[in-house]
């Protein structure tokens, strides 16, 4: 079995500075950058499992804190997508000119407020992400940013959380790209219940595996 590279990384820019976690399998086809939810960030326990079953697809991987550790206490900065969406950007421009990283087609995993941050980070800057997924996420903080999403999207959605159905629902009529919504039954809102966090790992493999195919060299 091959080793993962493994690398504790800083990305500076916007007068900030924030810590990633990137991950590069030995076959790497693609690279997923993650965004996490208010309150999580490199560590959360959910992404990590996420993030391992994507690289034994032969996925590299970056989870990243999206806020520092100051901003993360500011509710106003947990919920500012715009914010957040500009701290993607900066990740995804970061990985796009990363040697390792530089020659792969990224996608894109958000998580609960993240998922926004994803969408409207893939509707600023098309050409630059090849699919999203969000897991449990608020795709309707995205805004006016939905109709102008290309990349193809997965909603991914628990079976118990009914407020969050709703939601999803919403911006899957307001998506305009190749979309989908899968509700994961028995499933609330965090994927703790037994098997349901797999089964958000394998959809998520699934779907960056069918549309995040390398650049064309054309």
């Amino acid at each position: 079995m091959h080793q993962d590279s493994v690398y504790q990384i800083t990305i500076t820019g916007d007068g900030v500075s924030l810590d990633g976690i990137l991950r590069i399998p030995d076959q790497t086809t693609g690279v997923v950058a993650f965004a996490h939810g208010s309150g999580s960030g490199r560590f959360s326990p959910r992404n990590q499992y996420v993030a391992r079953v994507l690289e034994t697809g032969g996925f590299a991987t970056l989870l990243l804190d999206l806020l520092t550790p100051d901003e993360s206490d500011d509710r106003r900065k947990v919920f500012n997508i715009d914010l957040l969406a500009n701290r993607l950007l900066l990740a995804q421009t970061w990985l796009a000119t990363h040697r390792s990283t530089s020659g792969l087609r990224a996608g894109y995993f958000g998580a609960s407020t993240g998922a926004a941050a994803a969408l409207q980070a893939a509707a600023r800057r098309p050409q630059a992400v090849g699919a999203v997924v969000s897991r449990g996420g608020r795709p309707d903080l995205a805004g006016p940013y939905l109709r102008q999403v290309s990349a193809p999207t997965l909603l991914l959605v628990g079976g118990d959380d009914g407020p969050v159905i709703d939601m999803n629902q919403e911006a899957l009529a307001q998506l305009t790209c190749t979309k989908q919504l899968t509700i994961i039954p028995g499933a609330s809102h965090l994927f703790e219940e037994p098997g349901t966090l797999e089964q958000v790992a394998r959809e998520a493999g699934h779907w960056f595996q069918q549309y995040l195919r390398p650049a064309s060299s054309a």
